[in-house]
């Protein structure tokens, strides 16, 4: 197995060898549910529900990148990672191959961390500008992250079985958080559609026609007297830096937006 055993002294590694590992769909829902926090970054953290995915992101920790064949992978589902008690909250869609699976971290280690964590600083909401491996010393400020699918696919595409499979983790994951949380970064499309989908399977109502995303679209989500905004922003992925469709003011003004309505900015 080319992935990092749980209790071996991982930086942030929130198992042990004694955690309940998820095999199957229904594993995955009977596991998620009614823990704390800890324990739920525990059990997403050593996920094999998806075979094609654990195939991939261990062969991916085996090969490696050239520029990192010095280093261990993580080559594990990569849990929530910031605050326990978040004001905002991101939504991603996966951990990068070379990235997350590589650092245990979501975001952290890849181009578009390097984006995110830069941003985040400017505006406040994490204490240094980078994120480079998972005991940098980075922290994020009344901010959480996750990743809608929590292994790194191939080609970045997971199937709508695997996503259905993961969806449980993060489900369970709003849940614990939904009393802190008063805005979502929804980064994508994708994870435009994860947060609807979440809120909406916690019981939350969700506007109907479907709100459309786009880069900083809005749109308001209610739960009993409880209501988030949900925010889009264009996924800070190369290919969205490169051609200049995501700049680091439309960047900033998202998260900007996010910090001023979560009453975070500084």
């Amino acid at each position: 197995m080319s992935s990092v055993p749980p209790g071996t002294g991982w930086p942030g590694d929130p198992a042990t060898p004694e955690t309940p590992v998820a095999r199957t769909a229904a594993q995955v829902r009977r596991l998620a549910h009614g823990l704390p926090l800890e324990e739920l970054d525990a059990r997403v953290s050593v996920c094999r529900a998806c075979p094609r995915l654990v195939r991939w992101r261990e062969d991916v920790a085996d090969t490696k990148r050239a520029a990192y064949r010095q280093e261990t992978y993580w080559g594990r589902p990569a849990p929530g990672w910031g605050s326990p008690t978040p004001r905002i909250l991101v939504v991603g869609l996966a951990p990068a191959a070379h990235g997350a699976n590589r650092t245990g971290r979501v975001f952290t280690g890849d181009r578009s961390g390097d984006w995110l964590f830069a941003s985040l600083h400017r505006v406040g909401l994490a204490r240094i500008a980078t994120s480079t491996h998972a005991d940098d010393g980075q922290e994020l400020i009344g901010t959480r992250m996750v990743a809608t699918v929590r292994c790194a696919p191939p080609q970045n595409k997971p199937t709508v079985v695997e996503r259905d499979t993961c969806a449980p983790w993060i489900e369970a994951e709003l849940g614990l958080l939904v009393e802190h949380v008063r805005v979502v970064v929804a980064l994508g499309g994708y994870g435009w559609d994860a947060a609807l989908r979440s809120y909406a399977a916690i019981g939350w109502d969700v506007v109907r026609p479907k709100p459309r995303f786009g880069h900083g679209a809005e749109a308001r989500l209610v739960g009993g007297e409880r209501e988030v905004l949900l925010l889009g922003c264009y996924h800070p992925s190369q290919q969205n830096t490169f051609t200049g469709r995501l700049t680091e003011p439309m960047l900033d003004s998202v998260l900007r937006r996010a910090a001023d309505a979560a009453r975070l900015s500084g």
